[in-house]
């Protein structure tokens, strides 16, 4: 057929390249070779057994590294969270976001082109992550580096020497079973005053050792982090309390008999 006018040929330019887009809509293929990971999508089942083990709430902000079609995003807006999926992939974001309009999560579910290993994470509550254990070990330090409390949750791949806080493993389910949570760590480890005693932490992730050094007698301490909250002992006393920075507010037992204790970082 041939144009008559420029106006018809335009509105026909304009309605084959609107075909032509429609018919090349992007269409992900599993193990779809990526720029850090091929691609495998976590079963939906996983992806709330995930959401699940985090505690996800409307108030977290929600986070997936290499986030692929969204499906971890959108999961969690579909419970009141907000989120960013940050994705090297530009398909896949255009994906994500069509995906996340479909199912009526757009304003809470945001995607963004971008470098996993680049993206800021400082806002997030929750990671929600599907990564090879050399992608989780480059990141592990950044992951260290959220706010105590934080949490990230990944599906069957564990993060190098961290052991996880809680592991739960899916019923009836043959593969991508397992999804492991870990609760970021406050900074403990150090010289700390407790009054005129002395306690010296040494800290592996989230799990304590040390003395407790009074009168110049040192007592082995042994210990642990969930987020702020830590617990020691130092032989028949057992402490609990909130790590803050610089100071330590608690609880302090012995038998039956329990008081309150702070402590300081020396130095601050």
């Amino acid at each position: 057929m041939i144009c008559r006018t420029w106006a018809v040929c335009l509105v026909l330019i304009v309605g084959a390249s609107a075909a032509s887009a429609q018919q090349t809509t992007f269409q992900p293929e599993v193990g779809q070779p990526g720029k850090d990971v091929v691609w495998v999508p976590t079963p939906e089942a996983m992806v709330e057994r995930m959401l699940d083990l985090a505690q996800v709430t409307p108030r977290d902000f929600v986070m997936d590294l290499g986030s692929g079609d969204g499906r971890n995003v959108i999961a969690a807006a579909k419970r009141g969270s907000r989120g960013l999926g940050v994705e090297f992939n530009p398909d896949m974001v255009e994906l994500s976001k069509r995906a996340a309009a479909s199912a009526g999560v757009a304003g809470l579910a945001q995607f963004v082109q971008g470098d996993m290993f680049t993206a800021d994470i400082s806002k997030a509550d929750v990671l929600a992550l599907f990564l090879l254990p050399s992608n989780l070990l480059r990141l592990r330090s950044t992951f260290l580096n959220l706010r105590p409390g934080a949490r990230i949750v990944s599906n069957t791949f564990s993060i190098q020497d961290w052991t996880a806080d809680q592991t739960v493993v899916l019923d009836d389910c043959s593969e991508w079973c397992t999804a492991l949570l870990y609760v970021v760590p406050a900074k403990a480890g150090g010289v700390w005053r407790v009054g005129s005693d002395v306690l010296e932490l040494k800290q592996e992730f989230q799990m304590l050792s040390g003395t407790l050094t009074s009168g110049g007698q040192p007592t082995p301490v042994t210990g642990r982090l969930r987020g702020a909250d830590i617990s020691l002992t130092a032989g028949t006393r057992e402490f609990t309390g909130s790590v803050q920075g610089n100071e330590i507010d608690g609880t302090i037992r012995t038998g039956s008999t329990s008081s309150s204790w702070r402590a300081s970082r020396s130095g601050s």
